[in-house]
């Protein structure tokens, strides 16, 4: 399973790197779309979430990325303000976000502590640490080990309940990188038959509750 997983993001990584598609053809949507807002997991650029944007966009909504979170390695407030400037600045309301695992807590973030968090309407948050992941504190880099149960400002954000009542956690059966799991309180919580961090990205199961979400399920 974990071989499995880390060749997914490997492959991905790589196609990530090369790909220069234009996030501007993506946010052309087709009159009365749905308006979503993509954000990537730690270390991962939007480029990651390619194959689910296309999707989206192939289905006529507008697709938006924040470019300006590169390879989302700033803190999660960092990142939340830097999405919220994006919001602001192109007039988005309406929004679905949809984020991969550290994507989920700044979407939570953003929700839960900025006036521009108003202009979200959902957010799916696909394998996100809502309460860390023990082996962060193993990690390299600070980046990396904020992800740990005990940082303080991941605790600060799980004692935010207000938002939760407007997230999806969707998350697979068995995640090797959150051994505690993505069940958020007050959240729908939603388990797939799906194993992985990363391949569950490309699970039929995850592209139907994300048109569902999308479409206003």
């Amino acid at each position: 399973m974990w071989a499995l997983d880390y060749l997914y993001a490997a492959r991905h990584q790589v196609r990530a790197a090369f790909s220069r598609d234009d996030p501007g053809m993506l946010a052309a949507g087709r009159p009365g779309a749905s308006t979503v807002l993509l954000l990537p997991g730690i270390l991962e650029t939007w480029r990651f979430m390619l194959p689910l944007a296309r999707h989206l966009h192939a289905r006529g909504n507008a697709v938006h990325v924040v470019a300006a979170l590169g390879r989302n390695g700033s803190t999660i407030g960092d990142g939340a303000d830097r999405v919220a400037a994006y919001l602001a600045e192109h007039d988005l309301t309406g929004v679905t976000i949809v984020a991969h695992s550290k994507g989920g807590l700044i979407a939570k973030q953003l929700m839960a502590s900025s006036l521009e968090g108003a202009r979200v309407r959902l957010a799916v948050a696909v394998s996100t640490p809502f309460a860390g992941s023990v082996y962060a504190r193993y990690l390299p880099t600070r980046s990396l080990r904020s992800l740990a149960p005990t940082d303080a400002a991941l605790l600060r954000l799980a004692a935010e309940s207000a938002a939760n009542e407007r997230i999806v956690s969707v998350f697979g059966w068995f995640d090797p990188h959150i051994p505690g799991g993505s069940a958020l309180a007050g959240a729908r919580n939603v388990e797939l038959p799906v194993g992985g961090h990363f391949r569950i990205l490309a699970s039929r199961e995850l592209l139907e509750v994300v048109d569902a979400c999308v479409d206003g399920g």
